[in-house]
């Protein structure tokens, strides 16, 4: 028998509208998605391959970057809770004769799409979506700001794993500088209770990040030994406008995971990587495919927590607004 409905589990009632960063969240409603995100992965578990939560309701995805991972999950989240797609790329849209990315928003909006996914190469764009539109916005990526389900899913790949992410110790290796996957997850890990170290070379970690409470290491040797989850970001190329490490090799060599690095690391460590991985860059194949990586999970996971964050955004939206009773003696005519 499959479990109970997921939206009837919690007495708890989401209020946000979009969800455009994890720094924007409290703890607890973090702590909503991850719940609302755990019970759907039992409710499918169970054999489910379709819920109701979102029929007759219209989802955009609106991408104006390339993605596979994100813009796939997306659409897969909004059909298993019966909603229709609209796939929107930028290259065979009405941007290339002029129009604005909010024009082109509103337009497709006008036809009756109420949840809006956004992902662009600005940050700051999907915040500006919200304040033109009248539909839920998620952002799915908004330049090197946030991408707050990326942050959600490494978290809830973690807390499937550990039970709790308090007291854990997270490394966070690689692109920093130009990562909003990192952003995302130190605002949810540190609110969550983890430790976080930010470890890469000191031209890839913007300055004064240590304000944000993590650890800052320029030396993965230095720190392999004492971390939980090591979560290796890829090498943004397509964001850096100069080289910030003499060669590929030389990054690999300093900071890539390797298999006896992992030998030296705790023996339940575990190994996330957002993607598209570089073998042999970020990681060897030996780490990817090996008995501590939960990179494929984390694709899985996605999927869940997207599906966590439409539902939450949905009923939101939809709910009854509250009705104050006025007693009559208090009404004055």
């Amino acid at each position: 028998m499959p479990a109970s409905d997921p939206s009837a589990s919690s007495p708890r009632l989401w209020s946000r509208k979009h969800i455009l960063g994890l720094q924007d969240l409290s703890a607890n409603e973090l702590t909503m998605i991850l719940d609302r995100a755990a019970e759907f992965k039992r409710f499918f578990s169970d054999g489910c391959t379709k819920l109701d939560h979102l029929k007759g309701v219209t989802v955009g995805n609106l991408f104006f970057e390339p993605s596979t991972r994100t813009k796939t999950s997306f659409g897969l989240a909004a059909k298993r809770l019966s909603a229709e797609i609209v796939d929107f790329t930028a290259s065979s849209s009405s941007l290339t004769k002029g129009e604005t990315f909010i024009d082109t928003a509103r337009n497709i909006e006008a036809m009756g799409v109420t949840q809006m996914v956004v992902r662009h190469a600005t940050s700051g764009v999907p915040h500006q979506l919200a304040r033109h539109l009248n539909a839920g916005v998620i952002n799915a990526g908004d330049g090197t700001h946030e991408h707050p389900t990326q942050g959600l899913l490494d978290i809830f790949t973690i807390r499937a794993h550990r039970g709790s992410l308090s007291g854990l110790t997270v490394a966070l290796v690689g692109d920093i500088l130009h990562s909003r996957v990192a952003r995302s997850n130190i605002w949810g890990l540190k609110k969550l209770g983890a430790k976080v170290i930010v470890c890469g070379p000191a031209t890839l970690i913007p300055v004064h990040i240590e304000r944000l409470g993590v650890e800052v290491s320029h030396s993965l040797d230095d720190i392999v030994e004492r971390t939980d989850v090591i979560n290796l970001l890829r090498i943004q190329a397509e964001r850096q406008r100069s080289a910030f490490f003499p060669s590929i090799y030389e990054y690999a060599h300093f900071f890539g995971m390797n298999g006896n690095r992992v030998r030296r690391a705790r023996k339940n460590v575990l190994i996330l990587a957002p993607g598209p991985i570089n073998r042999g860059v970020e990681l060897t194949s030996e780490v990817a495919d090996g008995d501590q990586s939960v990179i494929l999970d984390q694709v899985t996971n996605g999927l869940f927590v997207r599906m966590s964050c439409l539902s939450l955004m949905h009923e939101a939206a939809t709910r009854p607004p509250t009705v104050n009773t006025v007693r009559s003696e208090e009404v004055i005519v």
